[in-house]
């Protein structure tokens, strides 16, 4: 499909007519050569994430127009700067519509020193000054994201209110990923689409591989693997990688012919996207963080007990394979939607003493994000939602007394701040530590 290709990067370097620094008698095409050589290196360790075209010396902003004319559509830009002056720098800038990394060895340039005002000015540019071409590997799989973003259609079954249409606007216009709103009439034939036969065989295998079955009746577990199976076909179908039903309002989940909750596990298991409520903002988190990072999203609700400073987190839908699309899955144990008392949903025993990032767009270009340590899975409450981890958080009451933009946060395995924030100057989005 089309969001999982390497992304396609444009090289293009910066020198000057006449170079005064390094040195006057600077040889601009030896350098250039030089650089290639590495980029090369860096390319072929990255080959599942990126592939370079151009590699030109631009000396002059007269050269940017052609040159961008020339290279067509890309993922991204490297710029390389080898000389100073960089007369081109600003113009090219200024020029993209896509994200740009700026890579400054030592002594090739003082033009480092403008990207932080360039980028204040709503430029997409993230700048590295490193002498090891090692530190681009981690932006190759950021490059990776920017293009598995721009080439991702979601699928929001929602009444097309003015505030969602908006939301899905902004971040179409910010990332490029596609939204098309479907009418509850095509859930219904895509479920109709899946034989009760075929249902039954992914049915069977499903129980098989739970701890156990609580609650739900055997008819319950089979229409919510039927939806599963007939919500893929529809993504194969539309050529699309995400879907959100509004299953709290103008779709409510008791009228579907199956809850999503088992289809929602098993896309997020698969690297897909499964998100609860036709939340948009949850979806584009778990987008972003997925896809560079390989771990799932558990969307969930916060729960805040500040005499113990832990929150957990809680939701009915959960991912089996929280540490990684391609690691194990975690056990899980079949039981019904909590709030409502129907259909089927796991109720995932995810790992403890891991460290978690906590994450939120509130739009296109702000993110909320921080940290927790799991400290267990919660096992036997009948309150809140049927899959709880509670976390130790760094300061609980601050949390509660700042919190802000809606109610869900988006959890995954790992620390993966440094890189959201890195992913943040790449693609023009703002990183706001919330604790």
């Amino acid at each position: 499909m089309p969001w999982n290709g390497p992304a396609t990067v444009a090289k293009v370097y910066l020198g000057a007519p006449q170079p005064h620094w390094p040195k006057p008698t600077l040889d601009q095409a030896k350098e250039v050569a030089d650089v290639e050589a590495r980029l090369a290196e860096v390319e072929r360790k990255n080959a599942d994430s990126v592939r370079f075209t151009g590699g030109e010396l631009l000396r002059s902003p007269e050269e940017v127009k052609p040159w961008l004319a020339k290279t067509g559509s890309v993922d991204g830009v490297l710029i390389v700067p080898v000389a100073q002056p960089t007369p081109p720098l600003q113009t090219l800038v200024n020029s993209l519509d896509v994200p740009a990394l700026f890579f400054s060895r030592p002594y090739a340039t003082h033009a480092w020193s403008s990207i932080a005002a360039l980028r204040a000015a709503g430029r997409k540019l993230e700048v590295v000054a490193s002498s090891s071409f090692g530190d681009l590997d981690p932006y190759m799989r950021m490059f990776r994201t920017v293009h598995h973003m721009r080439n991702s259609k979601a699928l929001v079954a929602a009444a097309e209110t003015e505030n969602r249409k908006a939301a899905a606007d902004g971040f179409a216009k910010h990332f490029g990923t596609q939204f098309k709103f479907v009418a509850s009439s095509e859930l219904k034939s895509a479920f109709d689409s899946v034989s009760e036969r075929q249902a039954k065989q992914a049915a069977d295998e499903f129980i098989r591989g739970a701890l156990r079955v609580v609650e739900p009746s055997p008819k319950e577990i089979l229409e919510g693997v039927r939806f599963y199976l007939g919500l893929g076909e529809m993504l194969k179908r539309e050529q699309a990688n995400a879907f959100t039903i509004d299953c709290f309002g103008s779709i409510p989940a008791p009228t579907l012919p199956g809850y999503p909750c088992i289809a929602w596990s098993k896309f997020n298991d698969a690297g897909l996207y499964g998100v609860c409520e036709a939340d948009l903002a949850s979806l584009m988190t778990q987008m972003l963080i997925t896809s560079f990072s390989g771990m799932p999203g558990f969307v969930s609700d916060p729960v805040f007990d500040v005499s113990r400073n832990e929150v957990i987190h809680a939701h009915c839908v959960a991912a089996a394979k929280m540490k990684g699309i391609d690691g194990p899955s975690f056990p899980y144990i079949i039981r019904n939607h909590l709030e409502t008392n129907e259909g089927a949903v796991l109720q995932v025993l995810m790992p403890s003493a891991e460290t978690v990032t906590v994450a939120r767009f509130t739009g296109p270009r702000r993110m909320l994000v921080s940290t927790a340590e799991v400290t267990g899975p919660v096992t036997d409450s009948d309150r809140g939602c049927r899959t709880q981890i509670r976390t130790r958080v760094s300061d609980a009451e601050k949390w509660l007394q700042t919190f802000s933009a809606g109610l869900h946060r988006v959890v995954f395995y790992g620390d993966h701040v440094r890189s959201i924030e890195r992913m943040g100057r790449l693609m023009g989005f703002e990183v706001v530590r919330e604790i």
